[in-house]
């Protein structure tokens, strides 16, 4: 008993330190409108109504990026996590190309972004806790306002051009980009929106942000075919990257695997 208090407070002071040295960002506990935002006319049925349901999500700790290939290979070197299996791996797989250590790490299912986590002494965040985050004090569809481009995050806009040539994905390159290429939010928080859309902790459920968050539960079903995915990616048009857009994937890909898709990590905050 007394070593099992010990190491969880290893892990408390650990991330406290990671906070004071700027690597996690504390999100202090309140509520927070979560769902459809104002005015957006684009919200599927799953995001709630307009103007959103009032959630209450306690103090915890986020990863101020998204886990980078270099950090995930540290974790296989440990024998911790796995590599995405070699038959799965696409051009689009950053661990497969030389050079991208900074850039999100992608083409891991659910298990092996929940398996990093737990090995940082962390876990996936919750859904509610993700958009708190991601929207950083905003109730517009994002947290800069009504509209996004790639001067705001790294996504398809439509119109952006590169060296891809008429492939607009990853702001006209055709892939992601390294972390914290673009500006960071109120929180300090980068990529929240678009380069690697990312998991969450929850399972989906289309009227969990009502029935379920709404009434205190952000940890949601116990279970679902599908895991929620958040923020958009490289490889996304606008819409999927509002704040309340509720993307869902089976948590094990299929035969590629997703290029779009990376994570973060969080932690509960100690409760004052």
């Amino acid at each position: 008993m007394k070593n099992t208090i010990y190491q969880l407070l290893i892990i408390m002071l650990s991330f406290q330190l990671q906070a004071q040295q700027g690597q996690k960002i504390l999100i202090p506990a309140g509520s927070f409108n979560m769902g459809c935002s104002i005015a957006d006319k684009d919200c599927a049925s799953d995001e709630g109504k307009a103007g959103g349901i009032s959630v209450f999500v306690p103090a915890f700790f986020i990863d101020k990026n998204e886990v980078t290939v270099a950090q995930y290979n540290k974790c296989i070197k440990a024998g911790k996590c796995k590599a995405p299996t070699s038959a799965k791996i696409t051009e689009y797989c950053n661990i497969a190309v030389a050079g991208r250590n900074k850039h999100p790490m992608n083409c891991v299912d659910w298990l092996d972004a929940n398996n990093y986590c737990l090995w940082v002494g962390a876990r996936l965040p919750f859904e509610a806790e993700w958009e708190k985050a991601a929207r950083a004090g905003s109730t517009q569809r994002y947290p800069w306002g009504h509209d996004i481009n790639c001067n705001f995050a790294i996504l398809d806009d439509g119109e952006t051009r590169g060296s891809a040539g008429d492939e607009l994905d990853g702001c006209g390159e055709d892939r992601t980009w390294a972390i914290a290429s673009r500006t960071e939010n109120a929180f300090g928080l980068f990529d929240m929106h678009g380069n690697a859309g990312e998991w969450t902790a929850n399972w989906y459920a289309p009227n969990a942000i009502s029935l379920l968050y709404a009434n205190g539960d952000i940890k949601g079903p116990e279970s679902s075919p599908k895991r929620v995915v958040r923020g958009g990616s490289w490889d996304e048009s606008k819409l999927n990257l509002r704040s309340s857009f509720r993307n869902v994937k089976s948590p094990v890909s299929g035969r590629y695997a997703y290029g779009s898709i990376g994570f973060r990590c969080a932690a509960d905050a100690p409760r004052q």
